[in-house]
């Protein structure tokens, strides 16, 4: 009741995933547009507006790694501190009461819900959305308060100019969506990694060839090209993890998906206790 509750205060951010008509929640219990086209509240809260089934490799036991290094670990707080500084230097108009985010790709929800969490960004709500219904479903259960879906982001649920700040980290973008929900004065905060980022994973699992040719200028180039006013904001350091947070680290990430236990445990008694490199690079743009 408490996420119907939410929703339906900002039930104009939203449309239909399917018809695209006005949509509003129904007796605390679904979501129906006026097609009759209806979604029911999960009893942890949470929306399913996929128009059609999606595979993610991302399930659950991933995504409770994630969380534990996102949570429990101060491995991303560099990233997560400069997040919560570019949103506070952009100085959103005081007259607005309320203001929107969303985690496009948000998985289980730890960055949303720890930035919205730091001092000065009382007035944002945070959503979430990501196509794999294991993150969102641990995200509900961990984070209240937030708005919390299951959705694709190339039909995206919701209207247009709907959010202050489109938040992406390290997933995929759709920028004419991006540029679609944007409201007037928003921002765009994309994560992209640079070549050395979790370079000491990438030199173990691949040929060092490879590691070399991984670049992000051809990322970069397409924001510049869908944004204006775009700012840059290298940053990387290297944190020491133990054991257990070097597991969840090395469970959490695609580079090792295609990697066997026997070598995933060769890493972890290796990389015990080593500096683990965070080379990312924050880009900030409005459309």
């Amino acid at each position: 009741m408490k996420s119907a509750e939410l929703i339906q205060q900002f039930k104009h951010l939203f449309k239909c995933p399917i018809c695209q008509s006005t949509i509003a929640v129904s007796e605390l219990k679904s979501f129906k547009c006026k097609n009759n086209h209806t979604f029911d509240f999960t009893k942890q809260g949470y929306l399913n507006l996929m128009v059609q089934q999606s595979n993610s490799h991302y399930d659950k036991t991933l995504f409770e790694y994630r969380h534990h290094l996102i949570v429990k670990t101060d491995f991303f707080s560099p990233l997560q501190k400069l997040i919560t500084d570019i949103i506070h230097k952009e100085k959103f108009a005081d007259d607005r009461k309320s203001l929107t985010i969303l985690d496009v790709g948000c998985g289980e929800g730890s960055h949303l819900a720890r930035i919205l969490s730091q001092d000065g960004l009382e007035r944002f709500t945070g959503f979430g959305l990501d196509i794999a219904k294991d993150g969102i479903l641990q995200a509900s259960k961990n984070y209240e308060g937030h708005v919390w879906l299951v959705g694709d982001l190339a039909k995206s649920p919701f209207a247009d100019l709907s959010f202050q700040v489109l938040l992406n980290i390290l997933s995929p973008s759709n920028y004419k969506e991006f540029i679609r929900l944007l409201a007037p004065n928003g921002i765009v905060i994309k994560v992209i990694p640079r070549p050395s980022y979790l370079k000491e994973l990438r030199q173990f699992f691949f040929q060092k060839q490879e590691q070399e040719e991984y670049q992000n200028e051809n990322t970069l180039t397409l924001f510049k090209e869908n944004f204006h006013q775009v700012e840059r904001y290298p940053l990387t350091y290297t944190k020491k993890l133990q054991t257990d947070e070097l597991r969840s680290l090395v469970n959490m990430t695609p580079l090792t998906w295609q990697a066997s236990e026997e070598k995933i445990e060769q890493f972890i008694r290796e990389y015990s206790a080593s500096a683990i490199t965070v080379d990312l690079e924050v880009v900030v743009g409005k459309s």
